[in-house]
């Protein structure tokens, strides 16, 4: 069984399409906690880390053989406290910067959350290190895009996020920083490749589960 933390309730049809898609017979296990991600944008991810660390055990008691963090701006804290609970912890963007950095050097971050770009740029930073790539990334964070998130309003919510993805030029690649931005791939227009977490997240996490543990 795989473990799913997420900060809305929005993200568990998602991946749970996505397993029905590409990992049929996976059991998915929800725990979703919007209060970390709130309280994580006013104090600091690291303000939360007690709580995540209590919702990953709680998981791993449950009968999870891994643990998938679907949120971008908990993701390292998630990711640090693996070793405390026994079984890997994915951090859901990761597979994804690792994919940006293999694209190119110019990297155009998207978010719709402030909170979101200092994890999600050293979380690049970090890529880039380890393939030994030089980077150039910048970000924006898309106005009044989490509000329509927010308010349920998901296509709207798209809509601005891909209109600002049409309006980046000079990039590689484009990243959507967090899993809420996936479905603005349905309304772009641009050449360029664009980039979001929960496909190849939810692969990694797939793979840790089938891996022996120990």
């Amino acid at each position: 069984m795989l473990a799913l933390l997420h900060t809305s309730h929005l993200h568990v049809p998602v991946f749970d399409a996505l397993r029905d898609e590409h990992h049929p017979g996976l059991e998915l296990r929800h725990h979703v906690d919007p209060d970390l991600l709130a309280r994580a944008r006013q104090e600091g991810p690291d303000a939360v880390a007690r709580d995540v660390t209590a919702a990953l055990r709680q998981a791993v008691s449950s009968g999870a053989r891994a643990v998938l963090c679907t949120c971008s701006t908990i993701g390292e804290v998630a990711e640090r406290a693996a070793g405390e609970v026994g079984v890997p912890v994915v951090r859901g963007d990761r597979p994804m910067a690792a994919e940006a950095v293999a694209a190119g050097p110019r990297i155009a971050v998207l978010a719709t959350v402030e909170s979101t770009l200092p994890p999600t740029l050293a979380l690049l930073d970090d890529e880039a290190r380890r393939a030994d790539r030089p980077i150039r990334a910048r970000a924006q964070v898309v106005t009044d895009a989490w509000t329509r998130f927010e308010a349920g309003d998901i296509e709207g919510c798209a809509r601005l996020v891909a209109a600002a993805a049409d309006a980046v030029t000079d990039a590689d690649v484009i990243v959507l920083a967090q899993a809420s931005m996936t479905s603005a791939a349905k309304f772009t227009t641009t050449a360029l490749p664009m980039l979001s977490s929960p496909r190849p997240g939810l692969a990694a996490a797939a793979r840790s589960v089938r891996a022996p543990l120990g």
